[in-house]
This record gives structure tokens, sequence and C-alpha cells, in this order.
């Protein structure tokens, strides 16, 4: 039971460097550590994913005279129920759509 215990840890530790990869009390503090890392990241990449959208939303408005602190308020009194994942593609792939809904909105 030990054995696979062991053999399983150093196999999932296969890439690390030094005593990571080989040595068991370090392999399992390493696999710990790389869990916290994995869970955080995984969690602060929609965060991250979200303030892109909000910057490619902004720069966007901006170069029509609009800011997004203004602009999100008037999307909300217009009734337009857009996400900004949904608006930072529209900027991305079809610009002009986009264009057409913040003069809508004006």
């Amino acid at each position: 039971m030990h054995a696979k215990r062991r053999k399983n840890i150093l196999k999932q530790t296969k890439g690390y460097q030094w005593g990571r990869k080989s040595h068991i009390k370090e392999a399992s503090t390493a696999i710990l550590h790389a869990g916290v890392h994995a869970r955080r990241d995984r969690h602060r990449k929609k965060a991250d994913f979200r303030a892109l959208w909000t910057i490619r939303l902004n720069a966007f408005l901006r170069e029509r005279g609009l800011t997004y602190s203004k602009f999100i308020p008037m999307l909300k009194r217009a009734s337009i129920d857009l996400d900004r994942k949904t608006m930072s593609s529209l900027i991305m792939n079809h610009p002009e759509v986009m264009a057409k809904i913040v003069e809508s909105v004006k």
C-alpha cells in the first residue's frame, strides 16, 4: 500500500527538478503547493478575463467619446442585456455591430 502511494506521488512530480521529483517528502510538499497554485490560478483566471473584457470595452468606447463607467448604466437604461464577454467578442470580431449598439444607446 505504501509503495503504491509513494509511486503515485513520484509519478505526479515527473518533470520537477532536483529532490522534488525523487524524494518523497519534498515531492509530496511540491504536489501540495502545486495544487494550491492551480486552484488559486483557476479562480484568478476568471477575474483576469473579466478585466480584459472591461479594458477592451473601455478602449473601444473611448474612441467613440464614451467611457466604460458611463456606458454600462446607459445599457441598463436601454434594457440591452449583453454581458462583457459578448461585447468584447463583438468588438474583436464584429466592431461595426458593436458601434451600432453604442450609437443606439447614446
